[in-house]
């Protein structure tokens, strides 16, 4: 069960991860100042990004907790 914590660790870590990504690129997005068209493009294109990781993150947590109580 040790290993199913660590893995959940990792997962939750990466999913952190790839939110602090979206975060970034969402300030390096408003900080060009594209056009409308461009911004909702990249925006639209984010947002998938940002699903993902949130998911990901919850997996891992479960995957802790999982872990933990087993």
């Amino acid at each position: 069960m040790t290993a199913l914590v660590y893995l959940g660790a990792a997962l939750a870590a990466a999913g952190l991860g790839g939110l602090a990504y979206c975060i970034l690129e969402g300030l390096r997005v408003r900080r060009e100042k594209p056009a409308p068209e461009v911004v909702r493009a990249r925006l639209q294109k984010l947002l998938a990004v940002n699903l993902g990781s949130v998911a990901l993150a919850a997996l891992g947590l479960m995957a802790v907790v999982a872990g933990v109580m087993l």
